[in-house]
């Protein structure tokens, strides 16, 4: 044990001191910042002019919305029933950019349906409401004729208006937690390439120039194989602390400096707002004032970092050491740096099946599949962190824990077999690696 302590005290003071690590350790949480600040400054802004169909059962609006020229929304009536799918693929329609369903039940229950072909911002969203909710209410007046107060309050009883994504109506693949949960995903098998590259290279190096040889006068194969894993594994520990704190600190400036108008209410310029929109109502001008994209709900009101964080780090170290045992033992048994380089490239298609397996969540959250994936120690680790900023259901959260207890104990095989294949490739030199030298050091003891 003190021998291991010792060469990954050697390992991470090598890895740390290198300008790479140093450059990685500034510039990747500036590329993330800044990624971040074009998705605040970008993400909202959503079409500005919007042809909206409204299929009007038994023309319930006498196709009319309000008096009035709208500059911001153009409406057209449909006497009939469409569906999503003909809205969706139907050539005549697809000029239109969102097709709003309306029947009599609405004067009752005061619930309509919108399917947008591509999400309009909150500004947008209000406007059609109220501009729909105002409709309605001159149907009313004219229907009770003279108003008392119970019909009054049904008046103004509010509309509520669904909106749905016409090609992805159950909303499966459009939850931006969900793709926080990928990037979280995304994130953990960059830095298990990165690091466990560098974990094939420093064995295949120590191999080469006949280092090792002298290391293993010293130490055993185990002990020196454990010793780099968790050697670079520290360094990448501390590159992933100082992210954190780099990117925390980045977010919290953001929002005290740069975005502080979304937050705090009496720093919102209303007039510049509501500039282009002279007529809208006063509802409509407190939405607008309020606008802001999803980008900025999901950063800084939906995500719990600190829990979403601890199982990320969680995650990250057993994949790592799953993943980082598979690379030592390929640096150990390669014969040639060649041989190392094809091997490699079974494990970036390992990773990017995981990458995929992830998005496949995604998008298919309920399937079989997905809960295979959940648990299968290849790709758990980015589709854990897919579900888990999705949520799980009342009663599922031990999911989480079951996968991360199988990937732990598939990582401590992984140790076992990467071990004795260290421990008998690692002093072969000048062959060519072939499935039966694997074996056969697999079942040499």
């Amino acid at each position: 044990m003190k021998n291991s302590l010792l060469i990954a005290l050697r390992e991470f003071k090598e890895r740390i001191g290198a300008r790479s690590f140093v450059l990685m350790t500034l510039l990747g949480p500036a590329i993330v910042l800044g990624l971040i600040y074009l998705m605040f400054t970008l993400g909202g802004n959503s079409k500005q002019h919007w042809n909206v169909l409204i299929a009007d059962h038994g023309n319930l609006l006498n196709s009319k919305i309000m008096p009035g020229t709208d500059k911001a929304v153009d409406y057209s009536f449909y006497n009939g029933v469409i569906t999503e799918v003909e809205f969706a693929d139907a050539k005549k329609f697809q000029k239109y950019d969102a097709l709003l369903e309306i029947n009599e039940k609405v004067l009752t229950n005061k619930v309509g349906f919108v399917f947008f072909r591509e999400e309009p911002d909150i500004r947008m969203q209000s406007k059609v409401k109220f501009q729909i909710e105002r409709r309605l209410e001159e149907i009313l007046i004219n229907q009770f004729g003279k108003i008392e107060l119970a019909d009054y309050r049904k008046i103004k009883q509010p509309l509520t208006l669904a909106f749905s994504n016409v090609y992805d109506p159950n909303d499966e693949a459009s939850d931006l937690a969900g793709w926080a949960g990928l990037f979280y995903g995304v994130l953990i098998f960059v830095f298990i390439f990165l690091f466990g590259m560098t974990i094939l290279r420093g064995v295949a190096k120590e191999k080469s120039n006949r280092i090792v040889e002298v290391l293993l006068a010293s130490v055993s194969p185990r002990q020196l194989m454990l010793g780099k894993i968790a050697g670079i594994g520290f360094a990448a520990f501390l590159q992933f602390a100082f992210w954190i704190a780099i990117i925390a600190a980045g977010l919290y400036f953001m929002r005290e400096n740069i975005f502080i108008d979304i937050f705090d209410a009496g720093q919102m310029n209303l007039e510049q707002l509501v500039i282009d929109s002279s007529d809208l109502s006063y509802q409509e001008s407190q939405f607008a004032s309020r606008e802001y994209n999803h980008f900025i709900e999901l950063i800084y009101e939906r995500m719990q970092f600190a829990n979403t964080t601890g199982f990320f780090l969680l995650f990250f170290s057993v994949g790592y050491l799953f993943y980082g045992a598979l690379f030592a033992a390929i640096g150990a048994t390669t014969g040639s740096e060649s041989d190392g380089q094809q091997f490699v490239l079974p494990l970036i298609f390992l990773l990017c099946f995981a990458l995929y397996a992830g998005y496949y969540t995604l998008s298919y959250p309920e399937s079989v599949m997905a809960d295979f994936f959940h648990y299968f120690p290849f790709t758990s680790p980015v589709v854990v962190m897919v579900t888990l900023l999705q949520g799980y259901a009342e009663g599922e959260g031990y999911q989480i824990y079951l996968s991360l207890f199988i990937l732990f104990v598939s990582a401590i095989a992984m140790l076992g077999i990467a071990a004795r294949l260290y421990r008998n490739g690692i002093l072969q030199f000048g062959h060519r690696v072939r499935l039966r030298h694997l074996f056969k050091w697999l079942r040499k003891s």
